[in-house]
């Protein structure tokens, strides 16, 4: 491999203890940057792969560039296997309820005694305090973390429509390997990270929490907020098609109203700046409107970016496989499932010196890797 193949963290070996999506994002940062990832799965596999509905895909998302060793962590030869692997490993990931690694003898304070140069990664519901022991789902965390309440309109929190506290959490995870390895080439030394759904929910519902501080108001649900810009909304257009539009600047209404062809409204003085127009918002939303419904998204968007305007589509998830911009920035890769089939998969949303951290594996099939891995094992005791 030359220095222009080598990707970050080539050389770090990581044993992953997890299941869902928190945990498994983790591990797939990690292993997207290069590391040795050793996903280990009870026998007949993990759950995950199974799941029905919405958890279809939890699998195939977070999985990929990882191997797949199958270790029954309950029996006492599973759990020396599991002990004697940790110690060829840099990191270990875990995201199992509060107390199930420390039963099995393979938490932090048992592994850290043997293994002193060991990273641990503890993805829970909850950091230390009076919470702790609580069990937490995405959903859970989401309302009593301030997401839900802003999300759904006023007397109706709704989840955010993806595992965004799951996601988030895992990205906290790989953010604190990342930097206990630093630390590491320091010290020597390793060191326990926890990273939890709540407190990642706190952190994105901050914002909230200083508007109220400064303003003494607690902050309504975005369905109801009174926005800082006059045009900043979904309209619906021609066909019923629809599209957000947001004009937040003075220039920037000028320009619409001249795309739009009715350079009238914007010579009108109750128009005339950002905050009057906030003022009789509904007003000239309604105006808006009446104007947008005879405009067809597919002759109106380009005008809109030639024009420099900010906007966008409403686009559906399936949608985005054929998104031009994903297509052609790389921001989609073929991925052999462990089916056999091929699919396309989102890559991390970053470049590194020009490149884009990409699938170098098929997805495991379970237990694909086992022998390898153990063999390793195997060799080292008898060396």
């Amino acid at each position: 491999m030359t220095s222009s193949d080598r990707l970050p963290l080539d050389g770090i070996r990581v044993v992953e203890f997890t299941h869902m999506v928190m945990g498994p994002t983790c591990g797939m940062i990690l292993a997207d940057l290069g590391a040795e990832v050793i996903k280990i799965e009870p026998p007949g596999g993990d759950k995950t792969r199974r799941l029905p509905g919405l958890g279809i895909g939890f699998f195939r998302s977070f999985n990929r560039n990882k191997k797949s060793v199958v270790l029954d962590i309950n029996t006492p030869d599973g759990q020396a296997a599991a002990v004697e692997l940790v110690g060829q490993c840099d990191v270990v990931l875990e995201n199992f309820r509060p107390g199930l690694m420390s039963k099995l003898g393979l938490d932090y304070a048992t592994l850290s005694q043997r293994y002193p140069r060991l990273i641990y990664v503890s993805h829970k519901g909850f950091l230390p305090g009076p919470y702790e022991k609580r069990l937490a789902l995405d959903e859970v965390v989401q309302m009593m973390g301030g997401l839900s309440y802003m999300t759904g309109p006023a007397g109706r929190p709704l989840r955010a429509g993806t595992s965004v506290n799951d996601i988030m959490g895992g990205m906290f995870g790989a953010i604190g390997v990342l930097a206990a390895l630093r630390e590491r080439d320091v010290t020597g030394r390793g060191q326990e990270v926890q990273s939890a759904l709540f407190e990642n929910c706190v952190f994105l519902s901050a914002q909230h929490m200083q508007q109220y501080a400064m303003t003494h108001e607690p902050p309504p649900p975005m369905p109801s907020r009174v926005s800082a810009w006059s045009v900043y909304d979904v309209f619906t257009l021609a066909d019923g098609e629809q599209l957000f539009i947001g004009a937040v600047s003075d220039r920037q209404f000028v320009t619409l109203c001249d795309v739009l062809a009715r350079p009238d409204l914007a010579a009108e003085p109750k128009f005339a700046d950002n905050a009057l127009r906030v003022a009789v918002r509904p007003e000239l939303l309604a105006s808006l409107g009446d104007i947008l419904k005879d405009h067809r998204v597919d002759e109106l968007a380009p005008k809109l970016e030639a024009a420099g305007i900010p906007y966008a589509p409403i686009v559906r998830p399936d949608q985005l496989f054929d998104d031009p911009h994903l297509k052609q920035s790389g921001g989609l890769a073929p991925m052999q499932t462990d089916d056999g089939e091929t699919t396309e998969v989102v890559l991390l949303p970053l470049l590194m010196g020009g490149r884009r951290p990409g699938v170098r594996q098929a997805l495991a099939k379970v237990g694909e890797h086992t022998e390898e891995i153990l063999s390793r094992l195997k060799a080292r005791l008898s060396a």
